[in-house]
């Protein structure tokens, strides 16, 4: 399986959904929180080009957020990807 990184909050109710997602899927995942980390969010931030929480990582592809991760779900795409088929 890919590996996969997602930045979240604690209290971020669409970051539960994207790890409740994964887990759902047996991935794996690295969980890394920017609560209180400005200088972790900001990095976040440059390399998603968005501040908002998930950021989701599948291997070097970025998949964006929740919205995101749950779209590639429903057109089927999230496996092959969680899988290393881009």
């Amino acid at each position: 399986m890919a590996p996969v990184t997602i930045y979240l909050s604690a209290y971020c109710p669409f970051c539960h959904r994207a790890v409740a997602l994964l887990e759902q899927k047996g991935a794996s995942y690295e969980s890394i929180s920017v609560d209180g980390k400005p200088d972790l969010r900001q990095f976040m931030t440059e390399k998603a080009g968005s501040h908002t929480v998930p950021q989701i990582w599948v291997g070097d592809t970025h998949v964006g957020g929740c919205d995101d991760l749950f779209a590639l779900e429903r057109a089927g795409k999230l496996e092959p990807l969680l899988a290393g088929d881009k």
